[in-house]
């Protein structure tokens, strides 16, 4: 049989399950960052000072850097292929991670995180076009979002640390612990990546044959060949800086899978990063904060807080693992989407409830716990999943770039302004807006929909897609 009909017909085998690992725990190290940041913040604000808008700044800046990481540098991936970038990408987590921990001032440090986020947003389009290649089809939406569930255990493990981290050493130098803690995951997965071979779908559109074929029979226990279907192109130029600014994206056939697939997560991330870095705050100013507390009692006790709330991100991926391939990515999208508007309604109206959050905490606990579990259920799953799925092989890494890029910018967006609105409106209005931006997010999904259950990669990309000038492609 062909090369993609062995991939998507073959049962999932111990070396799935290991390039699975590999290429997931990049995401565990995007949750560990993610919620890191949002502990240290006010240690890091105790120590450096700074305005709202330069303390919103510090926490939108590694999110920047992945706007460039995976918008400007996703095509390395389907330029040099996703083994290459997947050894190298995270050698810069680490450096960076340590420069973090020992950064002099308040702009260095913002210097350092932003240098951080490029690499950790490099790594979204290759793991999730490592993963969609490789999967069988039947099973494909489940790994990918299983891979993106181990952002929650990154996020759980940055809760762990920062608990233990304040308790151990409550001082507010301790944020130089937090960050540079991060280094040592990166490492282990740096080895456990080593030896990680090319995916087979890659090289046989670059006239690989012979490395595609025997990796591929290595992994489905296959004979297999490879075919012109396996070697369909779509067809995209290769001129200079235009590769890495993807016009072909803002065309048809693809315009309208670019807009599905970038603009939900752009809406989605505004919500996701906004309220999740800035949980202990929120926390802290809607049902925690005692008028005798001190700073590090306010810290600590919002951190144990958000840390039980995020035990609903998990339950959430659970969730999604389960029924993504039995209800569909479009149906667990819009779900989220609309759950998601009115939990963060409902966290307004506990705001302005007489006696606000500390009088309604099981109306605060509700909303925060309806937030986190259907935004992992619904969306925040499915917007990692469907680029790796609706793009072609041939711009998979762009396309799911481009649209991680776009989510981190309006997951930029919402660190950034989320302190500054908070600090001059406080939590009802601010909260009131990010409803909206989800409300968007779920009418842009169904408008554009396109539903991946069942499908192959190749009946995904189209022969329609064969519409744009030849694309050169490596010996």
């Amino acid at each position: 049989m062909s090369l993609a009909e062995a991939m998507d017909r073959s049962a999932i085998s111990p070396l799935h399950r290991r390039f699975w690992l590999v290429a997931a725990l990049g995401v565990l190290l995007d949750g560990f960052d993610f919620f890191i940041i949002g502990v240290a913040n006010p240690l890091i604000a105790k120590d450096f000072g700074g305005s709202p808008a330069e303390r919103g700044l510090l926490s939108a800046a590694a999110i920047v850097g992945a706007v460039f990481g995976a918008a400007l540098l996703g095509p390395l991936g389907d330029r040099v292929g996703r083994s290459r970038i997947f050894k190298v990408d995270l050698w810069l987590f680490v450096v960076f991670s340590l420069a973090c921990a020992f950064a002099w001032d308040l702009w260095s440090l913002i210097a350092f995180r932003f240098l951080l986020g490029i690499a950790v947003g490099l790594d979204y389009p290759i793991a999730a076009s490592y993963l969609a290649e490789i999967l069988p089809s039947r099973n494909r939406g489940r790994w990918l979002v299983g891979a993106f569930s181990l952002q929650a255990v990154g996020i759980m493990i940055g809760a762990v640390i920062g608990v233990v981290i304040l308790t151990v050493w409550p001082d507010f130098r301790s944020w130089r612990i937090m960050l540079g803690f991060g280094l040592i995951p990166a490492l282990i997965i740096i080895w456990l990546r080593r030896n990680v071979p090319e995916s087979p779908r890659w090289l046989a559109r670059h006239h690989r044959d012979a490395e595609a074929v025997g990796i591929a029979e290595v992994m489905t226990h296959t004979p297999c060949r490879v075919t012109d279907q396996d070697r369909a192109h779509i067809l995209i130029p290769n001129e200079g800086w235009r590769t890495f600014v993807q016009p072909w994206l803002f065309k048809p056939p693809l315009l309208r899978r670019t807009l599905f697939t970038a603009v939900p997560w752009f809406l989605m991330d505004i919500a996701t990063y906004g309220v999740g870095i800035f949980t202990p705050t929120l926390l802290a100013g809607l049902a925690l904060a005692g008028p005798d507390a001190t700073f590090l009692a306010d810290d600590i006790a919002s951190t144990e807080g958000t840390a039980f709330l995020d035990l609903f991100l998990v339950v959430g991926f659970l969730l999604a693992i389960l029924f993504v391939e039995r209800v569909g990515r479009v149906r667990l999208q819009l779900l989220g989407f609309a759950v998601m508007t009115v939990a963060l309604c409902l966290l307004a109206v506990a705001d302005q409830l007489p006696g606000g959050g500390n009088g309604h905490l099981p109306l605060v606990l509700i909303g925060f716990g309806l937030f986190n579990t259907f935004m992992n259920m619904g969306p925040n799953a499915t917007t990692f999943a469907l680029p790796a799925e609706v793009f072609p092989s041939e711009v998979r890494a762009s396309g799911h770039g481009f649209a991680a890029g776009l989510g981190k910018l309006g997951a930029a967006l919402g660190t950034f302004l989320f302190p500054i609105v908070l600090d001059s409106t406080g939590p009802a209005p601010l909260l009131y807006g990010v409803a909206v931006t989800s409300a968007l997010a779920f009418l842009v999904t169904w408008l554009f929909r396109i539903e991946t259950r069942g499908r192959s990669l190749e009946e995904l990309s189209g022969a329609e897609a064969a519409s744009l000038s030849a694309r050169i492609t490596p010996p």
